[in-house]
């Protein structure tokens, strides 16, 4: 009787120090984490653990809260809590079996400060049994973090330009008609001394006349016939009001010795010009009209059909056809703007003659960044409602590391001209550098047609973890920021080349190109980079002691 009753009171004893025995605590060898050591990706440390409960230890009557916090010296970050339940507890969080144990994943973001360079994951455990509560040590799980993707490229990136519309060479055409009378081809005087073939006459000469400023490229002659009348009779009309244009033509060069080509042609039936007059006309049953062309090709249909439009053809007649019994005189000339020294010369002397685009144009015919602010300022001055010397001088202030001077100037080209996409583009890089990632977005939507709209995308993509579509934004582009995206995106040997063709390499260039060798096992690259660093910036040189890419690499770095 007494070994019937001691089995059940040793079972019994057994499920009692099973359900009330405290849970102890956990080794690190039972936790992984995705990434092994944590890395700040836009702006965020991202983790993924995956853990593990051990057979025979998750009390039946337990709930376990697991918290994962990242810790560093004064401060640590908690991310997202998760519950674990024994077999015996009513809930719906995920139930570990005691005999078997169990495994689970779950996922922590931490919002990245510099801080956490140095730091470690660890989990914290609150395990409730029935009414107790108590904590079992935390277990340290990772190191963190690496945070390359923050570093500060974006200062050295390339400002946008506002660029001059400057023209040496402007071509310009000058135009007068001769209007015939119905089936006629003689030259009126009363169109020989109209306003507008006297102004041609006068351009002409004046072109002519002045070749320091003009050059007179030719004289072109396009003889019309309109529509009606019939092909045969249109063609020879057409071509004897070529003829006696370019016969009068001739005549007038001559008398003002004036030396051209002229070249003269005709159109026996300007069906073009007429589609285009009766289109932009409020002429009834226009759309009719408009349909017989496009319905037929052969120009005696056309214009059988069309005068089959008995109750439009006589405001045809009146109105349209008489504009295409024309001869139409282009005079096709350049207009020669300043030579590169007469435009230095005059920024010299006296600027007020120059255009807005002339002296914009001057500053890009100097490399003295001293002559180049001068010039800008001074546009300023003369052009003071033109945002382009405003933005160009927060590209010099940016190029120079003066931040709040150049965003100063880029919010002066903004009000002046808020849509630009070279301000937007700028302002953009400003609030990147600064780290309003959200802020940068929202003026970098209206960079399009920027020259470095590209560059500061894929800035921006940085910042929002997209490597991928950074290295496409960047393209060729050879900048700290180009290679930064490449090492991130893995492709160490193109983020190699990059570096190794920046134009003002500065202490980041070669910090970069540690990291190359650092995540390349190269430890000679490591050392020789981090040389080079630690005699451009002594600061950036003493912050690799606790970057984790070169944790392998502590002789090298010293």
């Amino acid at each position: 009787m007494i070994k019937k009753l001691y089995l059940p009171l040793v079972a019994l004893l057994v499920f009692a120090l099973s359900s009330c025995g405290k849970m102890g605590e956990l080794s690190a060898d039972y936790f992984t984490t995705n990434p092994e050591v944590l890395e700040a990706v836009g702006g965020k440390v991202p983790v993924t653990i995956t853990g593990k409960f051990p057979e025979k230890y998750f009390k039946k009557n337990a709930t376990v809260e697991v918290t994962p916090v990242l810790r560093w010296n004064g401060g640590e970050a908690k991310g997202q809590a998760a519950v674990f339940q024994g077999e015996k507890v009513q809930g719906n969080d995920q139930t570990i079996a005691y005999k078997a144990g169990g495994t689970y994943t779950m996922k922590a973001s931490f919002d990245y400060v510099p801080e956490m360079a140095k730091s470690e994951l660890f989990l914290d455990f609150k395990i409730k049994q029935g009414k107790k509560e108590y904590t079992i040590p935390s277990v340290k799980i990772a190191d963190g973090v690496i945070a390359t993707s923050e570093l500060p490229t974006v200062g050295s990136a390339n400002a946008a330009l506002a660029p001059d519309a400057f023209q040496r060479i402007i071509k310009q055409a000058k135009e007068a008609q001769i209007m015939f009378l119905i089936q006629q081809a003689n030259l009126r005087a009363s169109e020989l001394k109209s306003e507008g073939l006297k102004d041609f006459h006068k351009q002409v000469v004046t072109v002519a006349g002045d070749t320091k400023n003009y050059k007179l490229n030719d004289i072109t002659i396009s003889a019309y016939a309109s529509p009606d009348g019939g092909v045969k009779l249109n063609t020879g009309l057409a071509e004897d009001r070529q003829n006696n244009t370019e016969k009068y033509m001739k005549q007038q060069l001559k008398k003002g010795k004036i030396e051209t080509t002229v070249e003269a042609t005709y159109t026996a039936q300007d069906w073009e010009g007429f589609q285009e007059l009766v289109s932009k006309s409020s002429i009834q049953d226009k759309d009719l009209i408009l349909r017989v062309l496009s319905m037929y090709q052969d120009p005696e249909q056309r214009e059988t059909e069309i005068k089959n439009i008995s109750s439009v053809y006589k405001t045809l007649a009146d109105e349209i056809l008489p504009q295409l019994r024309r001869a139409r005189l282009t005079a096709n000339y350049d207009v020669i703007g300043r030579s590169d020294e007469e435009i230095n010369e005059a920024f010299d002397t006296d600027a007020k003659v120059l255009s807005v685009d002339e002296l914009l144009y001057a500053a890009t015919l100097t490399q003295d960044k001293a002559r180049q602010e001068a010039i800008y300022k001074k546009t300023t001055e003369l052009y003071p409602s033109d945002y382009r010397a405003y933005n160009n001088l927060g590209m010099m202030a940016y190029a120079a590391n003066n931040k709040a001077a150049a965003e100063n100037y880029f919010k002066q080209a903004a009000s002046k001209n808020a849509n630009a996409p070279e301000v937007n583009t700028n302002l953009g890089l400003c609030e990147l550098v600064k780290g309003n990632v959200a802020n940068a977005e929202t003026y970098l939507s209206k960079s399009t047609g920027a020259n470095t709209a590209n560059e500061a995308l894929g800035n921006l993509y940085i910042k929002q973890g997209q490597y991928d579509k950074a290295v496409a934004a960047f393209g060729d582009t050879k900048t700290n920021s180009a290679a930064l995206a490449q090492i991130l995106a893995k492709d160490y040997n193109k983020a190699k080349n990059t570096l190794n063709a920046v134009k003002n390499a500065d202490a980041y260039t070669d910090y970069l190109m540690a990291v190359v060798g650092a995540r390349t096992n190269n430890a000679d690259l490591v050392k020789s980079s981090m040389e080079k660093v630690a005699q451009k910036d002594a600061a950036l040189a003493a912050k690799a002691a606790d970057d984790r890419e070169f944790a392998k690499y502590a002789n090298e770095i010293k």
